[in-house]
């Protein structure tokens, strides 16, 4: 009986503690990312428990015209003349533990498509970031390199 009361209590004063390494490693995504085509990099930061990320700068920011780059590919109207540059393109995604993101969407302004999206951390400058339709199976997985 004694044995059970002082396993309780040391699993209620370290509990926190286990949040806080948890929440510590779910943070080590924070960041600014080089998506693997060079292209873009995307700042991926924490909004309540979830984390999403926004493209913060492009390798060709301007279109033929010499104007900003718009969402022209997208299905709706009334957004195709939302500028790229500051777009959030990813959301939704919670930390399932083992370095791993999970249930978020990606949009790919150059299709004009949202996917499901998972993310691992290979290594703490690699992310390897999986779109896919329906299942993880049926999809592509990008790499992407820390922004030092």
């Amino acid at each position: 009986m004694k044995k059970g009361i002082i396993i309780a209590v040391l699993a209620f004063i370290i509990s926190p503690f286990l949040s806080i390494s948890q929440s510590n490693e779910a943070d080590k995504i924070l960041g600014t990312w080089l998506v693997g085509s060079g292209k873009a990099h995307i700042q991926i930061y924490k909004y309540a428990d979830k984390y999403a990320g926004k493209i913060i700068w492009l390798k060709e920011p301007l279109n033929e015209q010499g104007k900003p780059k718009v969402d022209k590919n997208n299905p709706d109207a009334s957004k195709k003349n939302t500028q790229i540059l500051g777009m959030v393109n990813m959301l939704g995604f919670k930390y399932a533990g083992s370095k791993s993101w999970k249930d978020g969407t990606i949009y790919d302004s150059e299709s004009g498509k949202t996917y499901s999206c998972n993310v691992k951390m290979l290594d703490e400058n690699t992310l390897e970031v999986r779109g896919y339709v329906g299942i993880s199976m049926i999809g592509r997985t990008d790499t992407w390199k820390k922004v030092k």
